[in-house]
C-alpha cells in the first residue's frame, strides 16, 4: 500500500487539516496517559518547521452527539502546547529542531512544566464561523486545535453537510489517527472525499503502522508466531482464520480458550465462554491441526481479585471454579516458542492481567516478546489490553513496535487494508 506522507508535499504557507488521535484517558481536566499526543508529534513538527500552518482535528470518548464538558479536548490542548515548545525551545546541536523521539512523556498526572506559554490555540468547536476566522487567520508555524469532532453527530454518521465544513478548513488533508482508520467518519473518509484534488497524505504514525503491520502479514520472516488473547472468540473469528493461513503457529490465552475447550469436550466450571461459538471453535481447531495450541494448564479460582486463592489444574475445570489465566507450564511453553521466532504478532492478554494473581503469563509473554527482540525478531503488540500491558511493564521501548489501534489493529490484518486510506493519495 504505497501511500504519499506529509514529507511528500509542500506545506508552507498552507492550512494543513490533520486528522489526529487525541482520545486519551482524563481524570477530571487531568491527562493520565499522554503518549497518543506525544506519538502525533512527528507529524506535527514536521509541518510546522516547514512553515504549514497545522489544523489539528480529534475525537475524545463517547459523547452522546452533543457537547459534554468532561470529553473536551482543551487540557490536550494545554498539554500540547507544551510539546510544541519542547520541540521549538531546545535546539538540536547541529541546528535542526529537536529530536521528538526526546519528548517529554509525562510520568504522573500532577506534574508540572516550567514553560506553560500556550503555543497552541484552541476554538470551542471544530465547524463555524468563530473556526474558520481562526483558521484564516493562522500565519506559518501556527498550530490550531479544534474541540471534539464527536459532540457533533455527523462526525460518526459521515454526514456531507458536517463534512463539507470541516473540508473547506484545510489546503491539504492529512490522517495521522490509525486508531480510527477503520470507521468512515466524516473526518476520516468524507472529507478527504470532499478534498478531491488538493494533497491528501497520511502521517509518520500511519506510515509506520502500515510498514510493520503490512509487511507481517505480507511477508513475514519465519518462524512467524500469533498470540491472541482476550475474552471472545466471536471478536477475533476472522482474525484467526486469516492468521491459520498466514502464521507458522498460533498460540491462544484469555477467556476464548475455554470456548475452545469446550468445543474439546473439557468442562470448563464457571469460565467465561460463548457457548453459541463452540461449533465455529471446533471448526477451526479442525482447519488449524497442529498449528494452533491452546493452553497445558490453567490458574484457576472462585473469584477475580487481588487477594483471590489460586489453583493450578490440568484438565476438567471444576464446576465452582473458573479459569482467570494460563498456567506455568503453558507460560513456558508459550514463552519458548516466541524467543524462537522470527515475527510476533500480539493482541489480547493471556488472562485477568489487571488482578494480581491473574497477571503473570501475560507478562511471561511480554518478557518472551522483549527477548525476541533482542535477539533480532520483529516483535508487533497489535493494540488494545497487550499494548497496555507491555507499557505498564516498561517494555514498550523493547519491541519493534506497538500498535495505537486496538479494533484497528485487527480489522487491518485481517483486511490488509482501510478504505479511509485507500482514497489517499
Amino acid at each position: 500500500m504505497a501511500k504519499k506522507t506529509v514529507a511528500d508535499i509542500d506545506v508552507k504557507g498552507k492550512k494543513v487539516l490533520m486528522r489526529v488521535d487525541f482520545n486519551v484517558p482524563l481524570e477530571g481536566e487531568k491527562i493520565t496517559d499522554d503518549r497518543r499526543i506525544v506519538q502525533a508529534m512527528p507529524t506535527i513538527k514536521s509541518v510546522i518547521e516547514r512553515g504549514g500552518r497545522v489544523i489539528l482535528i480529534s475525537h475524545l470518548g463517547r459523547p452522546k452527539g452533543g457537547p459534554e464538558p468532561k470529553y473536551s479536548l482543551k487540557p490536550v490542548a494545554a498539554r500540547l502546547s507544551q510539546l510544541v515548545n519542547e520541540c521549538r525551545a531546545i535546539p538540536h546541536p547541529h541546528g535542526e529542531g529537536r529530536n521528538v523521539a526526546d519528548l517529554h512523556v509525562m510520568k504522573d498526572p500532577d506534574e508540572k512544566k516550567a514553560d506553560t506559554h500556550s503555543s497552541v490555540r484552541f476554538v470551542n468547536d471544530c465547524i463555524g464561523l468563530d473556526v474558520e476566522k481562526a483558521a484564516n487567520e493562522l500565519k506559518d508555524g501556527d498550530v490550531l486545535l479544534l474541540e471534539n469532532l464527536r459532540f457533533h453527530k455527523g462526525e460518526e454518521k459521515n454526514e456531507t453537510p458536517f463534512a463539507q465544513q470541516l473540508a473547506k478548513l484545510g489546503d491539504v488533508y492529512v490522517n495521522d489517527a490509525f486508531g480510527t482508520a477503520h470507521r468512515e467518519h466524516a473526518s476520516t473518509f468524507g472529507v478527504p472525499q470532499l478534498m478531491q484534488g488538493k494533497p491528501r497524505v497520511i502521517g509518520f504514525l500511519i506510515q509506520k503502522e502500515l510498514k510493520f503491520l503490512g509487511e507481517a502479514i505480507a511477508s513475514p520472516q519465519r518462524p512467524f508466531v500469533a498470540i491472541l488473547g482476550g475474552a471472545k472468540v466471536s471478536d477475533k473469528i476472522k482474525v484467526i482464520e486469516k492468521l491459520l493461513d498466514k502464521a507458522d503457529t498460533l498460540l491462544i490465552g484469555g477467556a476464548m480458550a475455554y470456548t475452545f475447550f469446550l468445543a474439546e469436550g473439557k468442562q470448563v466450571g464457571k469460565s467465561l465462554v460463548e457457548r453459541d461459538k463452540v461449533d465455529l471453535a471446533r471448526d477451526l481447531l479442525k482447519k488449524a491441526g497442529e498449528k494452533l495450541h491452546l493452553p497445558i494448564d490453567n490458574i484457576i479460582s472462585d473469584r477475580m481479585t487481588d487477594d483471590a486463592k489460586t489453583k493450578v489444574i490440568k484438565g476438567d475445570i471444576p464446576a465452582e471454579m473458573e479459569g482467570f489465566d494460563i498456567g506455568p507450564e503453558t507460560r513456558a511453553f508459550y514463552a519458548d516458542i516466541v524467543e524462537g521466532a522470527k515475527t510476533v504478532i500480539w493482541n489480547g492478554p493471556m488472562g485477568a492481567f489487571e488482578k494480581k494473581p491473574f497477571a503473570e503469563c501475560t507478562r511471561a509473554v511480554a518478557r518472551a516478546c522483549a527477548d525476541a527482540t533482542a535477539r533480532g525478531a520483529t516483535t508487533i503488540i497489535a493494540g488494545g489490553d497487550s499494548a497496555a500491558s507491555v507499557d505498564q511493564m516498561g517494555l514498550a521501548d523493547k519491541v519493534t513496535h506497538v500498535s495505537t489501534g486496538g479494533g484497528a489493529s485487527l480489522e487491518f490484518l485481517e483486511k490488509g487494508h482501510f478504505s479511509t486510506i485507500d482514497i489517499l493519495d
